[in-house]
């Protein structure tokens, strides 16, 4: 079977690339590591009236009821731009989680909302600026508060201990929530991975040894064409997991794809910092935003132990 976007989906992504790449999101990304955050927020108003925002949200709740298909596409543009932000928990978790809620609404139109999810999200993404805050813990929901600041290997990612509340009653299925968020930090990975290999070449291209460009050496190639494996071998599955999204099937297929797509993204993350020699280890690079997103993301929204659990358990089932 031959996936390909559809003539609306491939406009969607244009348009998102087309905003995305005028957004200098480089510059957005370090202030909002620096906690400046009006840039993002700014860039934020401006994903949601693309619609980016309201994707999952339930058509009678204001939003587009979108497929998998439209939040894998949105979701690779952000992790090939870096764009900072609870996007997972803002605009594919909590709109599922929610169903028809009020507060599903108010994402739709751009509302910023962030959670914590027990016990494979321990941690709520910039809960400080998030207008909607949630702790959920085996099935059950409050409303968070904002506790202490945390650190995290990608200085983006401002994460913050937050402890329940007042409960808070949500409407929707919280296992279709999490494998939502799960494709999402898949697709996100993936454009990554592909920012990472597209920096790597250019970068090969440009540096000259022993009179050479490096590129040219077979090493490298080689390490390269191995990412450019790896990724090609991850997309299928995003997919498939984007197609499957709402089905019985879900939870393997996108345990599949963040599995792979982690792997993929890592290994280009190593292979991106090897050819760029002693610079690629400085954070005043460009790409060590994705280096260290990258390595951040391998573990959010379940580890891979978890996911490879995931796909044994369904595989085992099916054998029974």
């Amino acid at each position: 079977m031959k996936f390909t976007w559809t003539e609306e989906q491939q406009a969607f992504a244009d348009s998102l690339e087309s905003l995305l790449a005028a957004s200098d999101t480089v510059s957005v990304a370090r202030a909002w590591a620096e906690d400046d955050t009006a840039a993002g927020l700014r860039l934020w108003g401006r994903l949601a009236e693309q619609g980016v925002n309201a994707l999952m949200v339930a058509e009678d709740a204001g939003g587009m009821g979108a497929t998998g298909v439209e939040l894998a596409i949105a979701f690779e543009a952000l992790g090939r731009h870096a764009v900072p932000g609870p996007w997972v928990e803002s605009a594919a978790y909590l709109p599922v989680a929610l169903g028809a809620d009020a507060v599903a609404s108010e994402l739709a139109e751009g509302a910023v909302g962030t959670v914590a999810v027990a016990p494979h999200v321990p941690h709520a993404l910039d809960a400080d600026i998030a207008a909607h805050v949630y702790v959920i813990d085996g099935g059950a929901a409050r409303r968070g508060t904002v506790g202490e600041r945390l650190h995290s290997v990608d200085n983006t990612r401002r994460l913050f201990r937050v402890a329940g509340d007042a409960p808070a009653t949500l409407d929707g299925d919280l296992a279709a929530a999490f494998d939502t968020a799960a494709l999402a930090t898949s697709a996100q990975l993936l454009g990554a991975g592909e920012r990472l290999l597209d920096e790597a070449v250019a970068y090969v291209k440009q540096r000259r040894q022993f009179g050479r460009e490096i590129g040219s050496y077979q090493a490298i190639k080689h390490k390269l064409a191995d990412v450019r494996i790896a990724l090609d071998f991850a997309r299928p599955l995003v997919n498939g997991a984007a197609l499957s999204l709402g089905s019985d099937e879900a939870t393997r297929d996108v345990a599949a794809a963040k599995v792979f797509t982690a792997e993929a993204a890592y290994l280009a993350s190593r292979v991106a910092l090897q050819v760029h020699g002693a610079i690629g280890y400085t954070r005043e690079l460009d790409l060590s935003i994705w280096i260290m997103k990258v390595r951040a993301l391998l573990t959010a929204w379940g580890t891979p132990a978890h996911h490879r659990g995931q796909v044994l358990e369904a595989l085992v089932g099916a054998g029974a």
